[in-house]
């Protein structure tokens, strides 16, 4: 028994290792004094500064931000919205839209990419900031509905009309007891929004045009040209950001779930005695990446 936990956690961790070992080495060469990106030569920070005075990279990172905020306010309303409208419908009409809500997650990104792009041309739309974001919206809000509608469901279903039986009117019902109910589903899927737009390359790469650029498509045409150690530095910083919202998302659900269990008077499984509190860590920070 012992043994076969051994070999489990063993081929975890190289798993792990096979996966990430690129991305530490990028990582560990972004504080190279060097530009070489085969021998170590001293720690510097000098990257990262020259990264944050580039122009142009500093106006792509805020294009970025931009869309990613803009996109995901916008898609964080529209998928809570049509989950919530989703939760109303019967068993056959909501597996039916729940088919096609997966497949813009399912579908290839290239062919979502072409698809809007030759939507946007057959609408005359300018391509920019404006086709960027609704581009965004449309692949964002499916990742906000899988998040609200379980929590619909995990709500009692009686504490509305107990609401409006106590003389709330529907809208105010709305927001002081299903909106409180549900917000840690709509942070998630908020947080998810973003984080999928801040990782998108594909989809905004065919809707941007030429006016507007995002971090990566930026990153992309500077490793046309020839990879800097600048690059290094960006793809560091992308990453920590991402893993840092992730991580946040997994610790939300993580606390979500213990609420429930604790409103339901339900006792956790008793830990292993064996079990220490790096153990318990390290497998947090392996649910977290």
């Amino acid at each position: 028994m012992r043994k076969s936990r051994w070999f489990s956690s063993l081929y975890i961790w190289l798993v792990m290792a096979f996966l990430y070992a690129p991305i530490a080495v990028l990582i560990i060469f972004s504080f190279n004094d060097s530009k070489s990106r085969n021998t170590w030569t001293g720690f510097t920070l000098r990257w990262y500064e020259e990264l944050f005075h580039d122009r142009v990279i500093m106006q792509s990172f805020l294009v970025m931000l931009v869309v990613a905020i803009v996109s995901s306010v916008i898609a964080t309303v529209l998928g809570t919205l049509a989950a919530i409208g989703l939760d109303k419908m019967n068993k056959k009409l909501r597996s039916v839209v729940m088919t096609f809500t997966y497949l813009p997650m399912i579908n290839p990104e290239i062919i979502t990419g072409v698809a809007l792009m030759l939507l946007f041309i057959y609408l005359k739309m300018e391509f920019g900031m404006q086709t960027l974001i609704v581009a965004h919206i449309t692949f964002n809000v499916p990742y906000v509905i899988l998040n609200v509608l379980p929590k619909l469901r995990q709500m009692d279903k009686n504490t509305y009309d107990a609401a409006l039986d106590l003389g709330c009117n529907p809208l105010k019902a709305f927001t002081k007891v299903v909106i409180p109910e549900i917000m840690p589903g709509i942070v998630s899927g908020a947080l998810t929004a973003f984080t999928m737009s801040i990782d998108d390359f594909i989809i905004s790469y065919f809707t941007a045009g030429t006016s507007a650029s995002t971090l990566a498509m930026t990153i992309y045409g500077m490793t046309k040209k020839k990879v800097t150690p600048e690059i290094n530095a960006i793809s560091t910083l992308l990453f920590v950001t991402v893993l840092v919202l992730l991580a946040v998302v997994n610790l939300r659900e993580s606390r979500a779930d213990h609420r429930l269990k604790a409103e339901h008077h339900t006792a956790p499984a008793a830990p292993h005695p064996n079990r220490s509190k790096l153990h318990k860590t390290l497998r947090r920070v392996g649910a977290g990446l």
